[in-house]
């Protein structure tokens, strides 16, 4: 009983937490910029491996923008699929599209770092816009964006975009995502505070001004990184560059993973990575989730049912919280429980995988 009093009081917790952080996320957006935004150019930047199922309908997506970008550059990344052909028919359609052809990977950088530090060094605009590929910008993105920028003057924009699921295994575990931002870290204080702990953001989504980008280092400076989007977004707070986790859902959607295959490999290789590599703090986020969202029903033999239909229900709700404020199918947050035994799963192998230096394959590549 003692036990089960602990985990309900935590989760009531844990509703407060998400709750505050709500508000703090939806008042990100309420600092639009009246002012002229026809002097703010925008260079949409988008690295592509192997991204033949997705480049017509994000190119697309940019073209039909309300308010245009000043350039769009694609850096092909030694793609083995159709992308570069697509690439090709694409420019015949959209003229000012400029397609780069990436350079030889060195040694001691990751692939989509490598591939994001040559956009850079060919763009021209004041601030740049990077896309991941399974990224698609809704109309209004860029004009709403380009609204809030004379705000924030420099620094980096970043948000995590509406997560299209289809598949069971997508929607147990891609919107665990924000979820954990939304439980754990203080939003109000990823803008306000210098502290580097306070960050997060999303690679389908970086905004980032030319300047504090270079003077932070750009890519070259993080060009180890699996999780680049979050050590981009730390080094610009690093420098004492504003930082922003904005809510952008209604700005981009994407759809990360088609497969199981997809969703385990994808997130094998980002979890340990995600917490520095520590092996004591996942191992304790680990237990934290089991304990909260799937200890409650191996207790049902010692505690009442009713307590146990208690905490099931204030998980769910955390989740539906979280799921309704980022546009995530409703039912989605009714498989808690089963959402926190696959992450368990799936990062005990990221760890091991780091640990025994077995390390992971991602696009044909392999990473440590």
């Amino acid at each position: 009983m003692t036990l089960m009093t602990i985990i309900i009081v935590v989760l009531i917790i844990q509703w407060i937490v998400v709750i505050w952080n709500r508000h703090a996320l939806l008042k990100t957006r309420d600092n639009d910029s009246k002012t002229d935004t026809s002097a703010i150019k925008l260079s949409i930047l988008v690295p592509a491996r192997d991204e033949e199922a997705n480049m017509e309908a994000l190119i697309t997506s940019i073209y039909h923008q309300t308010v245009l970008p000043d350039e769009v550059i694609v850096l092909d990344d030694h793609s083995s699929d159709r992308t570069p052909e697509i690439l090709i028919e694409l420019k015949q359609k959209y003229s000012t599209l400029k397609v780069l052809q990436g350079k030889r990977l060195p040694e001691d950088w990751s692939g989509k770092s490598y591939a994001c530090h040559q956009l850079a060094k060919e763009a021209k605009g004041d601030w740049f816009v990077f896309l991941d590929a399974d990224a698609r910008l809704y109309p209004n993105a860029l004009k709403e964006l380009i609204a809030f920028l004379p705000s924030q003057k420099t620094g980096i924009v970043s948000g995590f975009p509406k997560q299209v699921v289809k598949t069971l295994s997508e929607a147990l575990v891609v919107p665990l995502m924000m979820t954990f931002i939304m439980m754990h870290l203080p939003i109000r204080y990823v803008t306000k505070s210098q502290n580097p702990k306070f960050s997060a953001a999303h690679g389908g989504f970086i905004a980032i001004e030319r300047s504090s980008y270079h003077k932070a280092g750009g890519h070259q400076a993080i060009r180890s990184s699996i999780v680049d989007d979050m050590a981009l977004f730390t080094r610009q707070r690093a420098f004492g560059f504003p930082a922003t986790l904005m809510k952008v859902d209604d700005w981009v959607c994407m759809r990360m993973y088609d497969s199981f295959k997809g969703v385990y490999t994808g997130f094998q290789k980002n979890i340990f990575a995600g917490v520095g590599r520590r092996v004591p703090l996942l191992l304790f986020v680990m237990l934290y989730y089991i304990g909260l969202f799937v200890m409650p029903f191996f207790l049902t033999p010692v505690v009442p049912i009713s307590l146990v239909v208690v905490s099931y229900a204030l998980g769910v709700g955390i989740k539906w919280i979280i799921d309704r404020t980022n546009r995530i199918p409703v039912w989605v947050s009714l498989l808690m429980p089963f959402s926190m035994i696959l992450f368990v799963l799936i990062g005990t192998s990221s760890m091991v995988r780091s640990v025994t230096k077995k390390g992971y394959q991602w696009k044909g590549r392999h990473y440590q």
